[in-house]
């Protein structure tokens, strides 16, 4: 059966989308997937981390089905109770000021929607980003993203006005530099950016992520994110906060920026916003919002009343079930058991992250990326019932991102997968099995 329907996938779906395993699912729950051929695994990538409280969580399947029976659809024509309801919830636990939302149904489309804002509201052309940065597909997306150049093949010529700056990477640094001694280069470079290439009063944005995604888990020093707060308040340039995987409790905070203590002007918000329903959202202060004419922006199906059901349900859920305490207990655990990993295993180079926003990275003899070893590693988890995907530039980060809400004898069920794997792939690459 799962080669009867892979195979019809690959002769109707366009090859353009990649799946990261050939797996045929029939059932989800929790932080488990069934397979057709009725054999369980346990899922560490909540469907690229979407499913931040598991798989059809029943509060979610509730609030879904109840929504179904009453309304579907609206397109913008008439108001009803979800939409506000879920606006309240974000309101609450969105950082700062930021009490009034615009949504949609995809992360880049809120990204898109976040660029539109800033350009409207400061008249300026402008927009920062950072090398390794991933934050979407649409062309306006892929202009200011650079995790990989693959997103940018055949698509130029893309938006015009867009500088980049590089991230701050502490285990892999563009100056050579290692973090208790550094000079902060990196904001050195965008001080210089500011200088020689585009004039802070000409800039309308500075994107960033509080944890690079698909650039490799990287999290950054605070003193960098504070800068880039700092810097842009003194310019008068909007700060967006790409929180499309870092929020809804995915570092153990509601948003990455509570980490950091830093408050954006446009937050940007997907994936766990709704437990797997198409829904997303960019947030903003009024006074802020209030700046943008109406007709400035629109959507027909963002904000689905289903879409707001279920996130109300989430945010309740994560709140009620106190998923934040245990992703924030249990990630140490996690953290733990991964460091020992890496002192006892020459393929691992990094362990980093934010509660369970966890970034493996692989390495070579020379401390090179490994993504051979990545893939190695993946596929023996994955056949020993463990689904973890892939991250970072040159394809050779694994990342964990379980359920908030994943018991500790799931979690360490895991990791024991993960250590067997990589012990076995260390073997065939390296000759041992430990170092």
């Amino acid at each position: 059966m799962r080669v009867n329907v892979v195979k019809r996938a690959k002769k109707l779906l366009t090859p353009a989308l990649g799946w990261d395993t050939e797996l045929v699912v029939r059932r989800a729950r929790g932080a488990e997937v069934e397979t057709k051929g009725g054999k369980k695994f346990l899922d560490f990538s909540c469907g690229t981390a979407t499913t931040n409280i598991g798989h059809c969580h029943p509060k979610v399947v509730s609030a879904a089905k109840h929504q179904i029976n009453n309304l579907v659809h609206a397109g913008g024509v008439y108001f009803y109770d979800s939409i506000v309801k879920v606006a309240e919830e974000l309101k609450a636990i969105t950082p700062g000021a930021i009490d009034m939302f615009f949504f949609s149904n995809s992360g880049a489309e809120a990204i898109e929607g976040a660029m539109k804002l800033a350009k409207s509201v400061t008249h300026r052309p402008a927009i920062l980003s950072f090398r390794g940065a991933f934050h979407g597909r649409t062309l306006g997306c892929v202009s200011i993203s650079s995790s990989n150049v693959k997103y940018r093949k055949n698509y130029e010529p893309l938006l015009s006005s867009v500088y980049r700056a590089p991230f701050a990477n502490c285990y892999r640094c563009p100056y050579g530099q290692h973090r208790d001694s550094c000079a902060f280069e990196c904001i050195q470079f965008i001080r210089d950016v500011f200088k020689h290439e585009v004039h802070p009063e000409q800039t309308a944005a500075i994107i960033f992520e509080p944890v690079q995604g698909e650039g490799g888990y990287i999290v950054p020093p605070s003193e960098f994110i504070k800068f880039l707060r700092d810097f842009s308040r003194e310019h008068g340039i909007m700060l967006i906060a790409d929180e499309v995987q870092t929020g809804f409790g995915r570092t153990g905070k509601w948003f990455a920026c509570d980490h950091f203590g830093i408050e954006p002007d446009i937050i940007v918000m997907a994936k766990g916003i709704a437990s797997g329903f198409p829904l997303s959202a960019l947030g903003a202060p009024t006074k802020i919002m209030k700046q943008w004419a109406p007709g400035a922006h629109g959507t027909t199906f963002g904000g689905n009343p289903v879409s707001c059901a279920a996130s109300v349900a989430t945010i309740k859920a994560i709140r009620e079930e106190k998923m934040l305490e245990n992703c924030q207990k249990l990630s140490t655990e996690a953290f733990s058991r991964l460091q020992k990993m890496k002192n006892d295993n020459p393929l691992v180079g990094d362990v980093r992250g934010l509660g369970f926003m966890i970034g493996v990275e692989f390495v070579d003899r020379d401390g090179g990326p490994n993504p051979e070893a990545t893939e190695k590693v993946l596929n023996q988890c994955l056949e020993a019932g463990l689904i973890l995907i892939s991250c970072g530039v040159s394809g050779n980060v694994i990342r964990f991102i379980p359920p908030l809400n994943i018991t500790r004898e799931q979690l360490h069920r895991g990791l024991d997968i993960f250590e067997t794997s990589l012990q076995a792939v260390a073997e065939e690459e390296l000759g041992v099995a430990h170092a």
